[in-house]
C-alpha cells in the first residue's frame, strides 16, 4: 500500500483509528528507529474548536495543515514537540496527532535520547518525539522513506480499539467531550493508562 492510498477516501476519524498498529519508522544518524502506533487523536479542521485550524485560523506556525495528506505537521508546546499527520486534500486542514507508540527497533538509541525506564519512554506525544530525537525540522515535509514514514506491511492488529475525549481540550463545548482519541486497549504505551488495564502478555495486539 502506498501512503497516498492509505489516506484516500477516509475521514480523519477513520484514519486516526486505522493508524493504530502501523509501524512508524524514523531514519537517524544512529540508524532507523521504529515503533508501532498505539494512540492517536483526530483534529477536524475549521469547525473543530480544539484544532489549530479552527475558524480557518492560518499562521506560519500551522501552515503545514493546508498541505496535502501525508504532510508532517510538527509544532512546539512549551518545551515539547508534537507530531501530526495531515489527513485530507490540500486546503482541508485536518490532521491526526500521534500520541503514543510502542518501541520496536532502535530502542537503545531511543533510551539514549530519553534516558528513562522503557515503560515511560514513548507513552505520550512529547515523549515519543524526544525518544526519536525529532524537533521541527520535518515540519511541512511529506512522509518519506528517507526521513519519517509508515510501514503498512509490518503492521500489528489491535485486539480492541477504544475511543475517548481528547486529552487537554478544555472549555471547548461539545469538542471537549467528543470521542476523537483512539487507543489500543491493554497497551502499556498509551498515555495515562492504568497498570491494572495493561495486557502484560501481548500488549493488546493479536498474536
Amino acid at each position: 500500500m502506498l501512503t497516498s492510498e492509505f489516506f484516500s477516501g477516509r475521514s480523519t476519524q477513520q484514519i486516526a483509528a486505522a493508524l493504530l498498529g502501523k509501524l512508524l519508522i524514523c531514519q537517524t544518524d544512529q540508524g532507523p528507529l521504529s515503533a508501532w502506533i498505539t494512540e492517536t487523536e483526530a483534529y477536524l479542521g475549521t469547525a473543530d474548536a480544539g484544532a489549530h485550524a479552527f475558524k480557518n485560523h492560518q499562521t506560519n506556525r500551522n501552515r503545514a495543515l493546508w498541505l496535502p495528506a501525508g504532510t508532517i505537521y510538527i509544532y512546539q508546546m512549551r518545551t515539547q514537540f508534537l507530531l501530526n499527520l495531515v489527513t485530507q486534500a490540500a486546503g482541508v486542514p485536518e490532521c491526526v496527532l500521534i500520541r503514543g507508540v510502542e518501541p520496536a527497533s532502535g530502542i537503545a538509541t531511543m533510551q539514549a535520547n530519553r534516558p528513562v525506564p522503557r515503560n515511560n519512554l514513548t507513552n505520550g506525544p512529547g515523549k515519543l518525539m524526544q525518544a526519536f530525537g525529532l524537533d521541527k525540522c520535518l515540519n511541512g515535509t511529506q512522509l518519506s522513506s528517507e526521513t519519517l514514514n509508515l510501514d503498512f506491511k509490518a503492521a500489528r492488529t489491535p485486539v480492541k480499539i477504544n475511543s475517548s475525549p481528547r486529552i487537554g481540550i478544555l472549555n471547548k463545548a461539545d469538542w471537549t467531550t467528543a470521542s476523537l482519541r483512539y487507543f489500543v486497549v491493554g497497551n502499556p504505551f498509551v498515555s495515562r493508562v492504568r497498570q491494572r488495564e495493561v495486557d502484560e502478555v501481548n500488549h493488546g495486539w493479536q498474536e
